[in-house]
Order: structure tokens, then sequence, then C-alpha cells
């Protein structure tokens, strides 16, 4: 791996780690207070509280659809296992932690083409679960639309 690599890779690390600590001192106290499943159900009762609120949470989701439809295709073309495993993660980590752990596999294998080394194509499974992100994001705007 070369020094750009390691430095891009440091880099990401670095991100990973203060949008733990900013992102998750946040959060904690639900936990703490409502344990896992009720600490999340308050933070997305939470989240509906005002239209600021509800902007940032809708803006937040599409963008994540969209980092999500890219980091397949990115893993199908660099043939990086585990893609899902990031997206599921996103959920229950945070997109701005677990993106940055990504783009570090990401680094860390490199396609062997500096263009293609897999075909990139989605698989149906790939089509599907992006369709289920994407109805959910919409009924979570829908239901903040209605508040």
């Amino acid at each position: 791996m070369n020094v750009s690599r390691k430095a891009l890779c440091i880099t990401y690390g670095i991100f990973a780690a203060i949008a733990l600590i900013f992102t998750w001192g946040n959060v904690l106290g639900f936990l703490a207070e409502l344990g896992f499943w009720g600490g999340t159900v308050q933070f997305w009762q939470d989240v509906l509280v005002n239209e600021s609120s509800r902007f940032i949470t809708a803006d937040m989701l599409f963008f994540m659809l969209a980092v999500f439809f890219w980091m397949i295709l990115e893993a199908r073309r660099r043939k990086l296992p585990f893609v899902w495993a990031y997206i599921a993660c996103s959920f229950f980590i945070g997109p701005s932690i677990v993106f940055p752990l990504f783009m570090i596999h990401r680094e860390l294998r490199p396609s062997e083409d500096k263009y293609e080394s897999g075909d990139g194509a989605l698989k149906p499974r790939d089509l599907a679960g992006l369709a289920v992100c994407g109805l959910a994001f919409m009924v979570y705007t829908g239901i903040a639309l209605t508040y």
C-alpha cells in the first residue's frame, strides 16, 4: 500500500472516530435511560418533533440511499464482500461512522485494474434491498409530512 492510500485510510479512520464521539455522545443518554430498543424508538419519535428535524432527517435518509447505491456498485465492481453489513450497521451505528470504514475497506482492497475488476452489476437482492430502504425512507417522509 502506498503512502497516499495509507494517508487516506488514516484520514477516514479519523473521520469515523470523530463521528463516533460526536454522534454517540448525543445518543448514549437514550440508551442508558431507555435501553437499545426503547432508545431507538424514542430517537425516531424525537426526530419528528419539528420541521427542521424532519427536514434534516429526510434529507439524510435520501442522501444515504444514494450512498448505499454507490457503495453497492463500488463493492460489486471491486469485489468487496459484506457491503450489506456496512449498510445494516449504518442504521444502528450511524452512516457517518460506517461510511468511512467502508472507504478504508475500499482502499485496502483496490481493484486490480485501475477502472474495473468486477462487472459492477447490481444483483437482484441488491435491488430488493435498495427498494426496501427507499420504501422505508418514503414512508418516514410521508409520516413526517403529516406531522
